[in-house]
């Protein structure tokens, strides 16, 4: 195959960023790995983002033709490296990471018919595309949300705190309901150590493990 590739799902506190930042690291230093990369970070594919100060959420059709033209270029990407013939994975073949996608649309769009996003899996799943699911335990799941802005949670009355984390365990639950119906092959792995660099490692030998 000419073509390898991670999406990186979690919920909004689960470490997708941090996970992507050493996963770009560690492909960088790897002399063996391949030699042209995607990393499409979550602006370029999730549901709701800020334009001009001001949040804009797309529809679902809209969503679903912005992953469809990321997925498009992914395959015309790799339409060109196999015309191009034999090669080795350093010098012609592609690897690409993409956050928050396919299971982020799922679960926004849950009661819609999954024939259109299964479409797009199938697709992912033919380019070589293996889903990492990002989770925590329950414990940490204060200190989870409070770490990206603790000054915003400071003085906060413990309803609202708690009333968050089980919000944040309700969207953790429902990722892991839509990853056992996706088409893409699902991997669950724990954040709670931090451990970006290792997890990397890990990540990247698991995928190569089921080419």
């Amino acid at each position: 195959m000419n073509i390898r590739g991670i999406i990186l799902e979690g919920f909004s506190n689960a470490g997708k960023t941090s996970l992507l930042r050493a996963i770009k690291r560690l492909q960088a230093e790897d002399g063996a790995a391949e030699s042209s990369v995607v990393v499409l970070g979550e602006h370029y594919s999730q549901i709701l983002n800020l334009v001009r100060g001001s949040f804009v959420r797309l529809s679902r059709e809209e969503h679903l033709e912005l992953l469809r033209s990321r997925v498009g270029m992914l395959k015309q990407l790799n339409e060109w490296a196999v015309q191009l013939g034999p090669h080795s994975r350093k010098s012609r073949g592609l690897f690409f990471v993409l956050e928050r996608f396919h299971l982020n649309h799922r679960v926004a769009f849950a009661d819609a018919d999954p024939a259109e996003i299964t479409g797009i899996e199938e697709d992912l799943a033919a380019l070589g595309g293996k889903c990492v699911l990002l989770t925590i335990s329950p414990e940490v799941a204060e200190e989870r949300i409070k770490s990206r802005v603790p000054a915003e949670w400071a003085g906060k009355p413990r309803d609202e705190i708690g009333q968050a984390c089980r919000e944040l365990l309700e969207t953790q639950e429902q990722l892991r309901a839509q990853a056992r119906m996706s088409k893409v092959a699902t991997m669950e792995v724990n954040t709670d150590g931090k451990n970006w660099d290792e997890l990397a490692r890990w990540i990247i030998a698991r995928v190569d493990e089921q080419e």
